[in-house]
This record gives C-alpha cells, structure tokens and sequence, in this order.
C-alpha cells in the first residue's frame, strides 16, 4: 500500500471515528466548551486575581445584560488607567506589580520594581544564538521554544516556592519584549532582505519603550509608546477561565515546571479564535476598504456585511471579526479604553477618515450581527477590533501582533500560576469525558 494513500485512508476514517450525535450532548447534560445553556461559563475554579463581568444573574437564574467591566485585583480596570492616561506615565509595570502581589505599590516599590524588570531584560548569549537558529515568520513558536530553552538556563528550574515561582515570574515577564523584538529583527533580515539590527534595551525606559526602541530603532512617537503600554495594560490579565490562561492552571496543577507552563499558554494564545483574532479583524478592515465605496454610506457598508453574514463575501467564513464576545454583552472595557486614545493617535498619523470609518463598521456590523441572528441579547465589539488597528498605527508589523499580546498576557499567566500552585486544598485539574461509541468485539487480524 503506498504511504500516500495510507494517509489519505487514514484521514477519511477520521469522518467516522470522530463523529459524535449533537443530541447526546444535552441528553447527558454536557457543557460543550465549559459554556452553559446561556452562553455564561462553567464555574470550575475561584481566583483572587482577575474578574470578567458582562451580565448579572439573580437568585432564580435569570441573567442580565450589563456593561463590561475588568476587574484586577478587585480594581476596575477604568479606576487603574484613567490616572495614567491623565498623568501621561506608563503604567504597564505598575500592573504587573499589582497583580503579581496583590498590592499596589507606592513609589519606592515600584521604581525598585522598574529596576529589576530592567536589570532582567538582556538575554542570556545562549539565547540569542539560538534565535538565530530558529528564525522564521512565527514569533509565538519562537517564543515558546526560547522560554523552553529557559528551563536548561534555570539552575532552579523545578522549583514551585514562592520565592522562585516569583523570581522566574519577573524574569519571564522582563525577557519576553526582548525575544519578541529580537526574533522579528531576525526575520525582518532573513525573509524581507533588511539590515539585521539588533538593538539591546535601555536602562530607565519603560518595557512600552524599550520594545518601540528595539522594534523601531528610536522611530516613534511618545503617543506611540503611551497606546501601547494601554495595549498591554488591558490585555494583562482577563480572568482564569480564558483558554490560555485555564491552560496555564491546568498545567500547573499537575506541578509541572514554570516554563513548560507558560509555553502551553503560548500554544492556546495562538490559535486564531484567541490571540490571534486581532490579525483577523484588521485583514478584514483592509479588504473592506477597498470593497466599500463610499465609507460613510450606511446602506453601502450595511448590503456588504449582510453578505458577510450570509457567506456570499470576504472568506465566506459567515463572520464578522472582532464583533461579539463569550462574556461581555452591552460593552467590552478594554475597547472602550482603547477608543478613547485610538482617535488621538489616528488625528496625529492622519488616519482620521480610516478611524471613523471603523467605529461605523463597529455601529453597523453589531446591528447587522443582532438581526442575522434575530436576538435582542446585546452584542458588542471586542478588543481585538480596534487592536490590530492600533498596532498598524503605531507602525508595528503583523507577525507581532499577537506576540505583544503575550508579551502582556505574561503577568497574567504567571499571577494565576503562582495562585494555583499556592492555595490551600489544591488538586490536578481533571475532568470527565463520556465515552458513547459502546463495547465492540475483537475480531482477529486473519479474519479483517
């Protein structure tokens, strides 16, 4: 038998060895993708850290649409970034600080903070060598294959103490901007034909700026670097019941190592129904453009969507990125923050008409969502819509795109790790499987 075919065999009894009846699933009472009847998730755990609110539900079950809200620690996410947009500071590693202790720091705790994160963010030589090795487009595969590599630098790799649960979290969270910029800088040389600069990060600078600095070379605006430190601010932390992040306590549960932890969550942030969906939308604002005659002709921009809508346009994938969202109903906070400086950065690029442009995509594909699917649950748009938008901007190229969103998510991961590994009652995570294909006989290989 040739190979070829043996794989093609192979596959096609794939249609049948995966094919499971829709109606079992409700008859034996499962939750298909941890999400109950009503779209709410599955409560499987209880965290201190984060809190994802998009409906209320009352004591007989009913729930109710409600406006987004992001809690870190028990602080709204507006209530931490409104003083820093009006203060103009980077904040990022104010964040990271609160949600690795708990606490918000005050001025010495957070300079010392600053310092640390700093003193951590040169690679080992090791590492650099071996970005040179693995140089290719996909920077998520590069990043998990160097934060594997860490493990072999790590000379307490094993270790799940607080103390150095805490230690690999600040070195985890310092290097990734730098493997990220460096591992573009590799490909932007060996694929693209540019000059290899690599450029290493600056003392006194915000992680926002030393990526810029290390991406950019020094082109960039102060605008520039204070969106993005907003970028990584809302995009830190988003719950334990995200899919990277449950995969990161899933892992640890088992005590795995830190690094083989963190590298499953880079796997999950991946995938384009996660971390991935903001290169989705901006694609799907590139071809719009050009589709769509007149950008502020509703009726013109309302007839493409519905086509969208009905597979007959763009991928025919029946989607319209970045609209819609597993928790939020009336609002996504992070959107809402991203918004408010979005428009800033578009008047000082010239990018106004593009940007009012997509806030009446935002208007039009909600309402063209809401009447496809003739529901009256409120629908709003996610982060990732204006996202990528904001990243093309600041000037930033796609194949970092949802690195940057591990390079934020980092702190997350780690605050929910440590959490995992270091409350009382702790069990590996380990849920159940129904089997429904049934008992079959052997039959003897003389006789198949």
């Amino acid at each position: 038998m040739k190979k070829e075919y043996l794989i093609y065999k192979l596959s096609d009894a794939v249609k049948t060895a995966c094919k499971i009846d829709n109606n079992l699933f409700s008859q034996y009472g499962v939750k298909r993708g941890l999400r109950n009847e009503d779209g709410s998730g599955v409560l499987v755990g209880l965290t201190n850290i984060g809190n994802v609110e998009g409906y209320e539900r009352s004591e007989n079950g009913v729930v109710t649409p409600i406006e987004g809200k992001l809690f870190y620690r028990g602080y709204e996410l507006d209530d931490l970034v409104t003083p820093l947009l009006k203060e103009k500071r980077f904040g990022f590693e104010e964040i990271a600080y609160l949600l690795l202790s708990g606490e918000l720091p005050d001025k010495e705790e957070l300079e010392a903070f600053r310092e640390l994160i700093n003193e951590n963010m040169p690679l080992d030589h090791r590492t650099t060598v071996h970005l040179f090795d693995l140089e290719g487009s996909n920077i998520m595969n590069i990043l998990a294959s160097c934060v594997l590599e860490m493990y072999t630098f790590d000379k307490n790799p094993d270790d799940i103490s607080r103390d150095n649960l805490m230690r690999q979290a600040i070195e985890l969270i310092a290097k990734f901007p730098t493997i990220i910029a460096y591992a573009y800088n590799i490909f932007r040389h060996s694929e693209k034909g540019r000059s290899l600069h690599i450029r290493h990060p600056k003392e006194k600078m915000s992680i926002a700026e030393n990526f810029l600095y290390m991406i950019k070379h020094g082109d960039y605006t102060e605008l520039d670097a204070r969106m993005l430190d907003l970028l990584l601010i809302i995009q830190a932390e988003h719950g334990g019941g995200n899919n990277s992040t449950f995969t990161v306590r899933v892992t640890s549960s088992t005590r795995t190592d830190t690094y083989s932890s963190i590298a499953a969550g880079i796997g999950s942030l991946k995938g384009p129904l996660h971390g991935g969906a903001n290169i989705k939308v901006i694609n799907m604002f590139h071809h719009l453009k050009e589709q769509i005659n007149d950008w502020t002709n509703i009726d013109e921009i309302d007839t493409y969507l519905k086509r969208m809508l009905n597979k007959e346009a763009y991928d025919k994938s029946g989607l319209i990125y970045g609209i819609g969202h597993a928790v939020y109903t009336k609002s996504d906070p992070r959107a809402v923050e991203l918004k408010k400086l979005a428009g800033e950065l578009a008047k000082e690029k010239g990018r106004e008409e593009e940007y009012q442009f997509l806030r009446l995509l935002e208007q039009e594909g909600i309402k063209c969502v809401s009447a496809h699917r003739k529901t009256k649950k409120p629908i709003c748009c996610n982060v990732d819509f204006y996202s990528g938008f904001i990243y093309e901007m600041i000037g930033l190229p796609q194949e970092i795109y949802t690195p940057i969103f591990a390079m934020a998510r980092i702190v997350g991961w780690m605050a929910h790790r440590i959490e995992e590994l270091n409350f009382e009652g702790r069990r590996i995570i380990r849920p159940a499987y129904k089997n429904v294909l049934g008992r079959r006989e052997y039959t003897p290989i003389a006789e198949r």
